[in-house]
């Protein structure tokens, strides 16, 4: 018992070796949360994703720093990972919830022209778009865009026009 202490380490006042140690196991606690959360968890960015992605980052250094006891800091990191899983769930299951929680994309560009109701909305000026529109269309010439979306993870969607 006395070697766990000593590996272990309690309060704030941690050593090398204990750091280490609580680190090695929160690295291995955390990959463990993340399988059970799932890949989109970390793939795709949306603000539901984005706040597991925040949560488990905070809460899981409390641990290391030995800033709170490592059994609740666990236990709370798995119910945040399982509630993420249920409205993970549920988005499959509801639009209505899905939009509720993820939102709806914003049209910010068709027919030509900026819609600024939308780039409000987004909080988007017209440079920010043609940023986009540069570096993933290849182009600054409007003309070839039908639509432009702001979608629900917060990327800029380009549809071209069909060119035949």
């Amino acid at each position: 018992m006395h070697i766990l202490q000593e590996l272990w380490g309690s309060g704030t006042s941690l050593n090398v070796l204990q750091m280490t140690c609580r680190g090695v196991t929160v690295f291995i606690l955390t990959l463990l949360l993340i399988r059970i959360s799932g890949r989109r968890s970390f793939g795709m960015g949306s603000p539901l994703d984005n706040i597991i992605v925040i949560l488990l980052g905070a809460v899981l250094s409390r641990t290391v720093v030995g800033a709170s006891p490592f059994i609740p800091v666990i236990i709370t990191c798995t119910a945040i990972v399982l509630l993420h899983r249920l409205f993970s769930w549920y988005k499959i299951k509801s639009s209505r919830f899905s939009h509720i929680v993820e939102g709806e994309k914003i049209l910010l560009f068709k027919n030509g022209h900026f819609i600024q109701e939308g780039m409000d909305k987004a909080l988007l000026h017209r440079e920010d778009i043609m940023q986009e529109v540069r570096q993933t269309a290849s182009t600054d010439d409007l003309s070839k865009i039908k639509l432009i979306y702001m979608e629900r993870n917060g990327e800029i969607s380009i549809v071209k026009k069909d060119i035949n």
